[in-house]
């Protein structure tokens, strides 16, 4: 039959790292302390490196660790805190083996809040764990930081792609670089410019950049430029998506104008305001109109030739990207150059230009059927956390949540293998 002692520690999830010395319940906390202390070979270690040092002082006396809660009661861990004198560290607070340098909790209760941050709203989080979301923030940042120590995340990157996100308002973005074999979020970090990329590829270093076989992006010069200088052999693709967005555009400055001249008397007064609703219409994709827009747009070609000619010049560049061969999409390609560039229409005459200045990488992505949907897709998963997150102060906080979630290091529960 097991001792007391030992089943308190597996309670406490403290087995192998401290042993349990008495318990007393805390009438006025409504909580259960236990007086804990490591075990020998665990003392006077520094609190950041783990080295054994030579013993400074008693610190400010004992202290208090959050722990996971005993069926409804909170409990806590108590124990001496002396500092340690480090050589490389300087005069710190000794390591404790349940908790985390600089920490009020035990590992467990943060890799607990963790995994329920990555997997449940934040106020389900803060709820059941009796505690404020910005503590969860820090919380988060201190189990990612120890995670991605084991784990080489930039290791065997073969094809990648980079994108940026918007995660504040006020020109806040993040760089995302992610993985097209293994799907997974590789590097994150604050900024939107040619400075960030290159930490990327610093932090990826110079034998592992010059083993990458493809680099996809928006075709942005602050990430073009990082990535010809610093991985010249690999083959850069334009992302299809923002291409087809080009198109977008360029359709809505058509309708624009065409909506303008008719408001300032130039045809039919009437029209304009059915125009300016046909919006939806011109931007969706076929296969997703209702009933009402694809009435809307039938309407549209009879009533306004050089809209409804803008429009199929929108979807026949969207057709090229979804062409089964390679050979069939460069033609398919060649034919859209030669009908824009002649098409009479000022914005789609200077997209031809675009897609002619791009034309090598745009090719590429065609040839490696590669394109940005993944990291789009990452992307809206990233805007998902962002608003979970909602209340980090830290963007530190919020990268650290999303390498988590969507880089594969997200902690199993504590007690499960």
């Amino acid at each position: 039959m097991a001792s007391i002692t030992k089943v308190w520690r597996h309670l406490l999830g403290v087995e192998g790292r401290a042993v349990v010395e008495s318990w007393e319940f805390d009438e006025l906390a409504e909580s259960l302390v236990v007086h804990v202390r490591p075990y020998k070979r665990g003392r006077r270690r520094c609190g950041r490196c783990g080295r054994r040092c030579p013993s400074y002082d008693r610190g400010a006396g004992r202290r208090r660790w959050r722990s996971l809660d005993l069926g409804t009661v909170q409990s806590f861990l108590e124990a001496e805190a002396p500092r340690v004198r480090c050589r490389a560290c300087g005069v710190v607070v000794a390591e404790v083996p349940w908790a985390r340098p600089d920490s009020t909790f035990t590992r467990a209760f943060e890799e607990q809040c963790a995994w329920l941050a990555v997997h449940t709203s934040r106020t389900a989080v803060a709820a059941l764990m009796r505690v404020a979301w910005r503590s969860v923030g820090r919380m988060i940042e201190r189990v990612a930081g120890e995670q991605r120590q084991g784990v080489d995340r930039l290791a065997d990157l073969r094809r990648i792609g980079i994108d940026e996100l918007s995660y504040r308002k006020g020109q806040k973005y993040l760089t995302v670089v992610v993985d097209h074999d293994s799907g997974r979020l590789v590097w994150m970090a604050p900024g939107r410019d040619k400075a960030t990329v290159e930490r990327f590829f610093d932090d990826l270093g110079a034998e592992r950049a010059a083993a990458l076989e493809l680099v996809s992006a928006d075709g942005a010069a602050w990430i073009e430029g990082p990535a010809a200088e610093r991985a010249p052999q690999a083959v850069r693709c334009m992302d299809p998506f923002h291409v087809v967005q080009w198109a977008t555009d360029a359709l809505d400055k058509v309708r624009r104008s065409v909506w303008n001249e008719l408001r300032r008397g130039g045809g039919d007064p009437g029209l304009a305001a059915p125009l300016k609703g046909a919006r939806w219409a011109l931007w969706k994709n076929p296969e997703d109109l209702t009933s009402t827009q694809e009435a809307t747009l039938s309407w549209v070609q009879h009533v306004n030739k050089p809209l409804y000619r803008a429009y199929m010049l929108k979807e026949t560049l969207r057709t090229v990207f979804h062409e089964r061969t390679a050979a069939g999409a460069h033609r398919r390609l060649e034919k859209w150059l030669a009908w824009a560039c002649r098409c009479r229409l000022a914005p789609f005459v200077k997209l031809s230009k675009t897609v002619r200045a791009h034309r090598e990488r745009i090719e590429a992505a065609l040839t490696h059927r590669v394109s940005n949907a993944l990291i789009e897709g990452k992307n809206t998963q990233l805007r998902l956390l962002h608003r979970v997150a909602h209340g980090f102060h830290d963007v530190n906080a919020f990268i650290g949540l999303a390498i988590l979630k969507l880089g594969g290091l997200c902690p199993p529960l504590p007690g499960r293998s």
